[in-house]
């Protein structure tokens, strides 16, 4: 279910508005939007609020980014010549396909918006799946967070801001006061939602004041507070408060008794929020899927850095070009002429003096640069399907569906999947790891079901499938599909005891392999057996007592970062 397109028009105006008023302090916003009329429509005021913005890609060079030697100009004056960089003073800046940001670049901006210099990033997220996201590194330190997919250009108002008003809220934005009971409803609330970063109720309080300063007010009031966790304590939720069952007591203390209840050195503009108010209000905001999943669950995991499109390495040929980094030519390595010669210019003066005989750019061993690419393997989703019992029909049918519709994609996500069913006494093979449509159609047609469920066998023959194809050079993740129900264990032990501790034991050994997992129950009520399952196997819990294809393989995908 989409969020109101209305709602999210009205918050995205404010969380510019405010990012106007107190750029820095609030760090900047992450949009999320593939590239159109729709998020042209709505960083259309960004020009008028930051006009002196520098817009640069992950192209962007460490030269472009904190400047250094002009390798063109040093050479042609015959002097070292010094270029100023993105960074060396403080600017707007916009980052255009952030989600293909590497880790390097997103360090070193971070660092950058850590230094107080007054850097304000806005990040352009063209995303088209979950997992192409801009790195947390960065949208941790920015205070909002937009999502226009699935809007049209219709559905947005364009944004006015007159820039008197901005200017005179930043005017008054050192004066607003913000009082000790304020920045501790924040922290509480930051805290209750699972948010366990300090720097998000630190920027809370700024875009409160911010709110504050914008409405012409001296101090923060519970209207600047609702907002300020709304716009960025929504995005940053992983998990629902818990509330208190146990009933509070009574307070059998009369009025009269109460010292401070008629005090005359009472002060009635004394701030007091209360905490469930702030609840409310990053509830009334948070996606109904969101919200669903996060009530179901308990917590919202985020997937691994060790899942996605598979594992990342480095190599010297092919792949994404990284940072060149210093080596020296043996044979195997490409070398990065421009990064050797900015290495090798600025000791020429130096050099020239050692040997006066010599012309041209004198380079040393210790300038070369060699390039450094990063390839991404082929990541094998290994579903394991319990296909016991007189319901093992329509779980075999949702699996059959979530296949076909996650290798639908294979092509352009480098999926491979493999098809484990365990049954009877023991676990098979059904699908062998395949980038094919037409085979797994052909061998999911005739997928058999019925008998016991010999839980322990069918994470015994998921985990050797891992270890054997990552040997190969694919990334691994284990889908269990079943009800929890263990009463067949692994052969040689007889009763439901020890197929539960085979299962546990087999469970370890997934850990131990460190594997995206995820453990589907499909049972009518949620299994707490399985759920302890999933705590030793450091799987991912996902109840869905009725879900169909498209639901099963949109919940695969988000457990194990797809």
């Amino acid at each position: 279910m989409r969020e109101d397109p209305s709602a999210i028009n009205v918050q995205g105006q404010l969380a510019l508005t405010l990012l106007a008023v107190d750029p820095v302090g609030l760090g900047g916003l992450h949009l999320r939007a593939r590239a159109g009329p729709v998020r042209d429509m709505f960083c259309a005021p960004i020009k008028t609020i930051f006009p002196k913005a520098r817009r640069f890609a992950p192209s962007v060079s460490d030269l472009q980014l904190f400047g250094g030697v002009d390798i063109g100009e040093t050479l042609t004056r015959g002097e070292i010549i010094r270029a100023k960089g993105i960074l060396d003073a403080a600017t707007p800046m916009v980052f255009t396909m952030a989600e293909r940001c590497e880790p390097g670049l997103a360090a070193r901006l971070a660092q950058s918006l850590d230094s107080n210099i007054g850097h304000a990033l806005i990040l352009l997220d063209e995303g088209a799946e979950d997992d192409e996201i801009a790195p947390t590194t960065l949208t941790e330190r920015l205070a909002f967070r937009v999502d226009l997919d699935g809007l049209r250009h219709i559905e947005l108002a364009q944004l006015v801001m007159e820039e008197a008003d901005i200017l005179a809220a930043q005017a008054r934005l050192s004066a607003v006061e913000v009082s000790d009971d304020a920045a501790v409803a924040l922290a509480v609330t930051a805290v209750r939602f699972g948010i366990d970063s300090l720097r998000a109720p630190l920027i809370a309080l700024a875009a409160a004041r911010a709110n504050a300063a914008l409405n012409n007010r001296q101090s923060v009031n519970q209207d600047d507070l609702q907002i300020a966790v709304q716009l960025v304590y929504a995005h940053r939720a992983t998990q629902i408060p818990v509330e208190d069952e146990a009933d509070e007591p009574e307070d059998d203390t009369s009025p009269d008794d109460t010292p401070d209840a008629q005090s005359p050195d009472t002060d009635e503009s004394e701030f007091n929020l209360p905490d469930d108010l702030l609840i409310d209000a990053i509830k009334a905001v948070l996606p109904f899927d969101v919200l669903a999943m996060l009530e179901g669950s308990g917590r919202l995991k985020t997937a691994s850095g060790s899942g996605g499109a598979g594992q990342k390495k480095r190599g010297n040929r092919r792949g994404r070009p990284l940072p060149s980094r210093a080596g020296r030519l043996d044979g195997g390595n490409r070398i990065d002429l421009v990064a050797t010669l900015r290495a090798a210019v600025p000791w020429q003066t130096i050099r020239r003096k050692q040997n006066p005989d010599r012309t041209g750019v004198l380079i040393r061993p210790s300038d070369i640069h060699v390039k450094v690419f990063q390839e991404v393997s082929d990541r094998l989703v290994i579903f394991a399907v319990d296909a016991s019992g007189s319901s093992a029909v329509a779980r075999l049918a949702e699996a059959k569906g979530a296949v076909e519709l996650m290798l639908s994609d294979a092509y352009a996500r480098r999926d491979h999947v493999a098809l484990i069913a365990f049954r009877g006494e023991g676990a098979d093979l059904i699908l062998p790891p395949t980038r094919s449509l037409v085979q797994t159609k052909r061998r999911l047609a005739g997928l058999p079901g019925g008998g016991g469920t010999p839980l322990a066998s069918g994470l015994k023959a998921a985990a050797e499938l891992a270890q054997r194809v990552r040997a190969q050079g694919l990334s691994p993740s284990i889908a269990v599909l079943t009800d929890g129900r263990a009463n067949v264990p692994l052969p040689g032990k007889t009763g439901r005891a020890a197929a539960n501790d085979d299962a546990q034991a087999m469970a370890r050994h997934v850990r131990s392999l460190n594997i995206p997992s995820a453990m589907i129950d499909t049972s009518v009520r949620p299994h707490r057996d399985l759920r302890t399952l999933c705590g030793v196997m450091d799987a991912q819990y996902i109840p869905l007592p009725r879900a169909d294809s498209k639901g099963l393989s949109r919940a695969i995908e988000t457990a194990l970062g797809g």
